[in-house]
C-alpha cells in the first residue's frame, strides 16, 4: 500500500510491473496491480506475466517497460482511430497486425501495444511467403526494401523464419547486443541496409558511408525538390540512370537531376576529387555490399547457403537494387510481385487471425509429467483461441505449438514443433526423439548420455486461409514491346549502357527482355542487369533470371 501511494502521488500516467520468477507464479504481481488499480482506477498497468511470461528476467523487464511506455499513447491513438472511422461512416471491426504475423483485434493491440513493433515488415514476411507458395518455392529470401532501410527473411517451407526474442533501438544500427531486447514471438527479419532516403556521406577516412540518417519523406531526397540538400540513395539512383526524372510515380511527379547532381558534387564528389557518376556508383555499391554481407551473414548464422534460395523483391526501393544483390550473393532466381511498392500492405490481407502465447515451463525428460505438459499445452491453448476468436468467430482454428528444448547445462534453446494433444508418460520417447531430430539438423550430430531439459513453449492459433492458386512457371513466348532506350550504370560492368524500357502494364504473360532493362511501372522500376533476362509470369509476377551463359 505504501508502495502505491508513492507511485500515485508521483503522478505516474503508467506502470511496469516485473518481480522475478513471475513466469511461473504471476499471483504477486496480480496482487501489486490490483491494489495500484484499487487507488487509481485510470492507471496504465503492465504486468510481466502478461505481457511476456518467459524466463531471463532481464529480457522480460525490458518487454514490460517497452509496453508500458507506448500503451497510454497507443490507447488514446487507437480510440481516436477507430472513433473518427465511425464518424465517417466505417462501421466495420478494427483490427491491427502485430510482429508475429497475425491479426488482433484493437482492444488486444490496446492492451499488449508492445506485440505490434515491427508489424509493419511482417506483412511482407507474410507476403511473399504467399507467392513462394503459389510458386512451390520451399527455399526463399524475402527482400524488403523502403524508404529508411531494408531487411531480410528467411522463408523455408513456404514459413517464415519466427523467433521469441529481438531488439530495437540498437546504438549501433547493424550490432547484435547493441540494443534493448524484446521478448514477444516475432517474424524474424534482420535489418541489413539503407533505404531510398538514407544519406550519404563522406567519413574521416575519405569513405562513402550510407546511413543511418535519413532525408525521410520531409524533405526528402534532394531531387525531391523540397529543401533536402543532401544526397541519398535515391539521388544516387537517379544520376545512374535507373529513376526516369519525368515518369515518377507514374509521371505525377517530377524529379529534379540537377539538385541531385548538385548534392553529389558537395558532399561526395568535390570532397573525393571524382565526378558524380563515379560518387553514385560508390552509393549503391556502398548500399549493395553491405546489404550482401548482412545477409550472408544471417544465412550463415542459420546454417544456410543463400545461393539454393530465391529471391522475393518488394518495396518502393527493392526492385532497383535486388537485381544487384543477387549477383553478389550468387542467387540465380529473383522475382518481383506484382504490387511490389505496397506489398507489406497487401501482406495484411494475407494474414491469418491469430495469436501466439508464450509462457516458460520447465521440465526436464528425465522426469517426464504428462500431466503439467498437458496443463501447459491447455492454458497455452485456451489463452491463444482466446484472442483469435476476438477476431473470427467462425470456422476451425489451426493450433501449432513449440517446445524449446536444449540438453541440461546448455545456454539456448532449439525450437522443436510437437502436436498439440492429450500426452501419456510412454510418450517421453517421442519428445527425446523430436529433439535429437531437430537439434541433429541444427548442428549436425546429437550428444549421447545427456539429459534433456524442456524451457519454454509457445503455441500459435491461426484462423485458416485460402492457400495461394499454384502458378506454373512461364517459359519465353514474345520479346516484350520496348518503349524507348535509356543510359543506364550497370554496376558489374561498371560503365553506362544502353537500356531497353519497358513499360510492366504493356506485358503479357510469357513476354521477356534480356538486360541491360529497367521495367517501369506506377510504384517501382525493377533494374535487369546486363547478365540477366526478366520474363512475365502467368500470374504477373516478374522473373528475373541468371542467363545460361553468365
Amino acid at each position: 500500500d505504501a508502495l502505491c501511494d508513492r507511485i500515485i502521488a508521483a503522478g505516474f500516467e503508467s506502470v511496469a510491473i516485473g518481480l522475478i520468477h513471475s513466469y511461473l507464479n504471476d499471483t504477486h504481481e496480480r496482487r501489486v496491480r490490483d491494489a495500484l488499480l484499487k487507488k487509481a482506477p485510470d492507471l496504465s498497468v503492465s504486468i510481466s506475466a502478461e505481457v511476456s511470461p518467459q524466463m531471463r528476467e532481464f529480457q522480460r523487464f525490458n518487454t514490460v517497460c517497452a509496453n508500458a511506455f507506448v500503451k497510454p499513447l497507443m490507447a488514446s491513438y487507437l480510440n481516436r482511430l477507430v472513433g473518427r472511422m465511425k464518424d465517417a461512416g466505417t462501421d466495420c471491426p478494427v483490427f491491427m497486425i502485430h510482429s508475429g504475423g497475425g491479426i488482433i483485434s484493437v482492444e488486444s493491440a490496446i492492451e499488449f501495444p508492445v506485440r505490434l513493433l515491427e508489424s509493419g515488415p511482417a506483412g511482407g514476411a507474410i507476403f511473399a511467403a504467399n507467392v513462394a507458395a503459389a510458386y512451390g518455392i520451399d527455399s526463399a529470401v524475402s527482400y524488403d526494401m523502403g524508404g529508411t532501410t531494408a531487411k531480410i527473411c528467411l522463408i523455408e517451407g513456404q514459413v517464415p523464419k519466427t523467433s521469441k526474442t529481438f531488439e530495437v533501438a540498437r546504438t549501433w544500427r547493424f550490432k547484435k547486443g547493441s540494443g534493448m531486447p524484446i521478448s514477444i514471438p516475432v517474424i524474424e527479419m534482420v535489418e541489413i541496409g539503407a533505404g531510398g532516403g538514407s544519406i550519404a556521406s563522406v567519413d574521416n577516412m575519405r569513405q562513402i558511408r550510407v546511413g543511418p540518417h535519413s532525408a525521410g519523406s520531409e524533405p526528402g531526397p534532394a531531387c525531391y525538390g523540397r529543401g533536402g540538400d543532401k544526397p541519398t540513395v535515391t539521388d544516387a539512383d537517379l544520376v545512374l540512370g535507373r529513376l526516369d526524372p519525368d515518369g515518377f510515380a507514374g509521371g505525377t511527379m517530377q524529379l529534379d537531376t540537377d539538385a541531385s547532381n548538385g548534392a553529389m558534387q558537395r558532399e561526395l564528389a568535390d570532397k573525393l576529387g571524382i565526378d558524380n557518376a563515379t560518387a553514385a556508383y560508390g552509393i549503391g555499391e556502398m548500399v549493395d555490399e553491405n546489404m550482401s554481407n548482412a545477409a550472408r551473414m544471417h544465412a550463415v548464422e542459420n546454417g544456410k547457403e543463400l545461393g539454393e534460395f530465391t529471391m522475393i523483391a518488394f518495396g518502393g526501393a527493392a526492385p532497383l537494387h535486388a537485381a544487384r544483390l543477387c549477383e553478389k550473393l550468387s542467387i540465380d532466381a529473383l522475382l518481383i510481385p506484382p504490387g511490389a511498392g505496397v506489398g507489406s500492405a497487401i501482406g495484411f490481407l494475407r494474414a491469418p487471425f491469430g495469436f501466439e502465447s508464450v509462457r516458460s515451463a520447465y521440465s526436464r525428460l528425465s522426469h517426464f509429467d504428462a500431466t503439467a505438459i498437458n496443463a501447459v499445452i491447455r492454458d497455452l491453448s485456451d489463452e491463444a483461441t482466446g484472442f483469435a476468436r476476438r477476431g473470427t468467430s467462425d470456422g476451425e482454428l489451426d493450433l501449432e505449438c513449440t517446445a524449446y528444448m536444449r540438453y541440461v547445462g546448455q545456454g539456448w534453446e532449439v525450437p522443436v514443433p510437437i502436436e498439440v494433444r492429450s500426452y501419456q508418460q510412454a510418450d517421453k520417447a517421442s519428445f527425446r526423439a523430436l529433439f535429437n531430430d531437430c537439434y541433429e539438423r541444427f548442428f549436425g550430430r546429437v550428444i549421447d548420455g545427456l539429459d534433456v531439459e524442456i524451457v519454454s513453449w509457445s503455441l500459435r492459433a491461426t484462423s485458416q486461409v485460402t492457400p495461394p492458386t499454384p502458378v506454373a512457371r512461364t517459359a519465353r513466348i514474345n520479346a516484350a514491346q520496348v518503349s524507348g532506350q535509356r543510359r543506364m550504370f550497370d554496376a558489374a560492368q561498371g560503365r553506362f549502357n544502353d537500356a531497353a524500357i519497358v513499360e510492366r502494364s504493356s506485358m503479357k504473360p510469357g513476354d521477356w527482355v534480356a538486360g541491360p532493362a529497367v521495367i517501369t511501372e506506377r510504384e517501382t522500376s525493377t533494374i535487369v542487369t546486363a547478365s540477366r533476362d526478366a520474363i512475365l509470369q502467368a500470374d504477373g509476377c516478374l522473373l528475373i533470371a541468371a542467363k545460361a551463359d553468365a
